[in-house]
């Protein structure tokens, strides 16, 4: 691919409106390599060029971007990553300059200024982090600067260490809602949500929308992990989960086909689409999403369970069935079903030692039980946010 292949828009990009105005693109490890053991320039000077692209049709974009591993393991000439977590956070400090660097010099080409945001998962925990990261990041956006973001591997355990929350996926998503973005491309190697895993079965077709996130769509993303990549599709799959609870809509696309990135910006569909149904919510609610700061869990009923999701109901004691882990009044709790499942997040009325005396009871019984009383409700619905 010519170095400066798409570093001017290209014939009829004009053409076609714009859907999304601000845009999270997640780029993996995978697509930033090609599969290889080293960044890949080709790869990463087209999905530049598609944001150069997005940007002089003034949209704004974010990146969230995996590799800095990959590129300190390529550093140091070596083959074979070492799995322990110590030398994967070396190698992330020593591979982050080379990918930054990657990033400044193909930005430059279009005399785009970009910054970097190293955020963690305790940055955004606290009230006080999260409204500060939202107000660097719009701030940038606002100054018309690229941000490329990451989580802080040095000093971040989850990602590196290959677990579930911290990866780059999710990440992302809670950077859409962080920025109230209008869409979240995952760009990945894979291409989208197939029936099956199209690496190993010839019959695999691609899902094209999503229109809900059931247990048939979870069980289809499985838990494959594989190549130098951490997040596999189950990641992605709750990423997009996150983020359409937000508001915003979410496609899986092929990170290494040429125009996929603009594409998507203009309502194409490519990869698997998934549609968010959800207001965009205020700040305070998708603070209490992203489910950073939660303390314990409330384990609910199925009649508390179905109000919940349809009705948009505050929690009650009377739907109670049990209390998960330790927490005060004014904590982030999650409101879970009997099987566990996560059904919404929210700020709880009541602690964890009071709520396991008042379960199952009638609200009206509260103050003569506890002695004390701070409302009917356990858990608030303006203090709620559904997943």
């Amino acid at each position: 691919m010519a170095e400066n292949a798409a570093s001017t828009p290209k014939q009829g990009d004009a053409a076609k409106a714009l859907k999304y105005h601000r845009i999270v693109a997640k780029i993996g490890t995978n697509v930033l390599t090609a599969g290889t053991a080293s960044l890949n320039q080709d790869v990463m000077s087209e999905l530049v060029g598609q944001v150069a692209r997005l940007y002089a049709r003034g949209a704004e974009v974010i990146i969230v971007t995996s590799g800095a591993i990959a590129a300190g393991r390529h550093r140091l000439g070596m083959a074979k990553d070492r799995k322990d977590l110590p030398f994967r956070q070396v190698l992330a400090a020593i591979g982050q300059t080379d990918l930054m660097q990657a990033y400044q010099d193909l930005f430059a080409k279009h005399d785009i200024t970009i910054a970097q945001a190293l955020l963690t998962k305790q940055d955004l925990s606290d009230r006080q982090g999260y409204l500060n990261a939202r107000n660097t990041l719009i701030s940038l956006l606002e100054l018309r600067v690229v941000p490329i973001v990451n989580e802080n591997d040095v000093v971040a355990v989850d990602e590196i260490a290959d677990a579930t929350i911290g990866d780059n996926d999710n990440l992302s998503a809670l950077v859409a809602n962080l920025v109230d973005a209008d869409l979240l491309a995952l760009l990945t190697d894979t291409g989208g949500l197939y029936t099956s895993d199209p690496r190993h079965d010839d019959s695999a077709e691609l899902i094209p929308v999503v229109d809900k996130i059931d247990d048939r769509i979870e069980s289809l993303a499985g838990t494959n992990t594989d190549g130098v990549g951490v997040g596999g599709m189950q990641t992605k799959i709750q990423a997009a989960r996150l983020a359409l609870g937000g508001g915003t809509d979410v496609v899986i696309a092929p990170g290494n086909a040429p125009g996929t990135l603009v594409r998507a910006a203009e309502g194409e569909y490519v990869g698997t689409f998934f549609p968010s149904a959800a207001d965009r919510m205020e700040s305070r609610k998708r603070w209490i999403l992203t489910g950073l700061s939660i303390k314990g869990n409330i384990v609910v009923d199925a009649g508390a369970a179905k109000v919940l999701r349809e009705d948009n109901r505050s929690l009650l004691a009377a739907g109670v069935q049990d209390v998960e882990g330790s927490f005060q009044r004014g904590d982030a709790v999650a409101i879970v079903d009997s099987a566990g499942t996560r059904i919404a997040c929210g700020i709880a009325d009541y602690g964890s030692e009071d709520i396991l005396r008042i379960r199952g009871m009638r609200s009206d019984k509260i103050e003569s039980v506890l002695g004390h009383h701070y409302g009917d409700e356990l858990v608030h619905r303006d203090n709620l946010a559904l997943l």
